[in-house]
């Protein structure tokens, strides 16, 4: 007697939906224009300047006021209209193009300070605009797709971080700075366009004379009191922070592997391109089943290849080892946004983005800063060996400290329903 097998996932299942395709195009179009103008507004202000204090003044301006007003973000994605949030966001991104635009006609009348102001505001956006949007998302596609839909917008950031640093380099050689602010302008504004395609969702209950300082807290305390979240955010917390090298590739590119900038262009994409080919495996392969095994497998994969790349003199070989990053650095991915959108209850899922963003931001901008410091003091090379050697002492310690997230399943059915999750976490939350 013949049975039936078990029906394949359908790769393009969320590709289906059209509002997530209007989706994935505002979230390409985004992530294309912010690359592009890190690249443009970078080398303006080094031209501008010939001070690398400069640059690193860039990413704290902006940073300090998107980590600083992240967690009031939430509270105001968890409150009002999250797709009208987004909207205005995406607003203030063509404004603040458009500014730098302008700017740009005649930048040494105006100065450093005008550019940096910009930013500034941008920075502020930025820290409504993330928690709101990654709680949006959620909306647009319905439970059961969660894992598929973080497959596909995990695959277009990688080819959009590829491809937008490569345009925004191009335009700004041959066509000037203007028309690349120019340029990214547009690509904000077709953002903004395809956003507005996609209807208002409804937005969960607000508690009745709950003060700002509770909702926030509510948020945080949900977070820290689970271990599937607590263990995943920590987990790429310490991995990106003690293991990445991407900081330190210059040195790499000039004193140890002698390949020059080209060589340099190579090693910063491998990560990007293994990524990206994780990514498109996953839309087949999707890891659903021993979910936390397998998190905490590529994790450990992740430490290893940077032992690989700290030891090699072999600039293939180095290549081979950063694109391994990337690749097991991909399915990570997947499955921390998978776990962000199938474990936040609706009516927190503002304040735990605020809270998964901040420290996504943490890792980038300090694990850079640790890097280098780390690097002064040990050497170049025992630096990115000794962190990948503690990337695998943190995927131990997890793997014992934090059970509920090794033996943790992706699939829908065995995870409790947004309203079961709400019973329990949040009356959790809430107790003392």
């Amino acid at each position: 007697m013949m049975t039936d097998s078990p029906a394949r996932p359908d790769p393009y299942a969320s590709l289906r939906l059209p509002e997530f395709r209007y989706w994935m195009g505002a979230a390409a179009f985004a992530t294309l224009a912010s690359r592009a103008l890190a690249v443009a507004l970078g080398f303006q202000i080094y031209e501008l300047t010939k001070d690398p204090l400069a640059l690193g003044m860039l990413g704290l301006v902006e940073a300090i006021p998107a980590i600083s007003i992240a967690l009031f973000g939430g509270v105001v994605a968890d409150r009002y209209d999250r797709r009208a949030i987004v909207l205005l966001t995406r607003s203030v991104s063509v404004l603040a193009a458009l500014a730098f635009a302008f700017l740009s006609l005649n930048y040494h009348a105006y100065g450093i300070a005008a550019l940096y102001a910009v930013v500034f505001v941008a920075g502020i956006a930025r820290g409504f605009a993330d928690p709101a949007n990654s709680a949006f998302e959620a909306q647009v596609v319905p439970r059961e797709l969660y894992v598929n839909a973080s497959t596909w917008s995990g695959t277009m950031w990688q080819a959009t971080s590829i491809i937008g640093p490569a345009l925004g380099g191009f335009v700004y050689a041959f066509f000037g700075v203007t028309n690349t602010y120019l340029l990214i302008a547009l690509f904000f504004a077709i953002a903004l366009g395809c956003m507005s395609l996609i209807k208002k969702k409804p937005m969960p209950p607000v508690e009745v004379g709950e003060s700002i300082w509770t909702s926030i807290s509510l948020g945080v305390k949900y977070v820290f009191r689970s271990q599937i979240f607590v263990g995943s955010m920590a987990l790429d917390l310490f991995a990106v922070l003690f293991g990445g090298a991407i900081a330190l590739l210059p040195i790499f590119a000039s004193d140890i592997l002698k390949v020059g900038p080209q060589g340099l262009g190579l090693l910063v994409a491998a990560p990007s391109v293994g990524a990206l080919l994780s990514m498109l495996w996953a839309t087949r392969h999707p890891p659903t089943k021993n979910s936390g095994k397998i998190f905490l497998g590529v994790v450990a994969g992740f430490g290893v290849a940077m032992i690989v790349f700290a030891l090699s003199r072999n600039f293939y070989l180095s290549l081979f080892a950063l694109a391994m990053s990337g690749m097991f650095d991909g399915i990570s991915v997947v499955i921390r946004e998978t776990i962000l959108r199938l474990y936040s209850p609706e009516a927190l899922r503002g304040r735990i983005a605020s809270v998964n963003w901040m420290f996504i931001s943490s890792s980038n901008e300090i694990g850079a800063f640790e890097s280098g410091v780390a690097a002064s003091l040990l050497g170049t090379i025992p630096a990115v060996f000794l962190g990948g050697v503690v990337t695998l002492f943190v995927v131990a310690a997890t793997a014992v400290f934090a059970p509920k997230l090794r033996n943790m399943n992706l699939d829908p059915k065995y995870v409790p329903t947004m309203q079961e999750a709400e019973k329990m976490e949040i009356e959790n939350a809430t107790s003392v």
